[in-house]
């Protein structure tokens, strides 16, 4: 069996709760959370059996890390980042059957900005591979607000050139 095969073997029974499928709805990092956590999923998947680690247990965790459907209501950003491992793993407790490590993997995700260090290997890479997703979203997201303002700046001038 393939890898990509193997994966959506794995993360099928996540993929089958409606509530999961509200991802898709939900804005993160300029694409969609679902977006974002499937590519986290993968990613953790693919380094986890490269290194002949768990990676079951990692393509799960992975793709239920932020597993919340709304924003916290917090106008600290920074509170916000500490409160929402809790919260997702809240959510995932409540639709799915989780493992110690797949419980680790969601609470410890945000590591150092919580305080707890990751308990499992398998954790402190999905960590990682979090952290590296979240920053080529945004960077791409950047890079289209970029290429729209150039394009809104190009138009301008040549609009005031030919009326000069």
């Amino acid at each position: 069996m393939d890898n990509y095969n193997e994966f959506y073997n794995i993360i099928d029974e996540v993929l089958t709760v409606d509530k999961f499928q509200e991802m898709k709805n939900i804005p993160h990092h300029g694409i969609t959370r679902y977006d974002h956590l499937m590519r986290v999923s993968y990613y953790s998947y693919l380094i986890c059996k490269k290194l002949h680690l768990n990676y079951r247990e990692a393509a799960i965790g992975g793709l239920l890390h932020d597993f919340f459907t709304t924003e916290l209501d917090d106008s600290n950003s920074l509170k916000a980042l500490v409160k929402h491992p809790k919260c997702a793993l809240n959510n995932a407790d409540k639709y799915f059957t989780l493992t110690d490590r797949e419980k680790d993997i969601i609470k410890a995700h945000m590591f150092p900005i919580t305080i707890q260090p990751p308990k499992y290997l398998e954790s402190w890479i999905v960590d990682m591979v979090d952290n590296g997703a979240a920053i080529y979203e945004k960077g791409n997201g950047m890079k289209k607000e970029l290429k729209t303002v150039a394009t809104f700046l190009l138009i301008l001038f040549i609009n005031i050139m030919k009326f000069r």
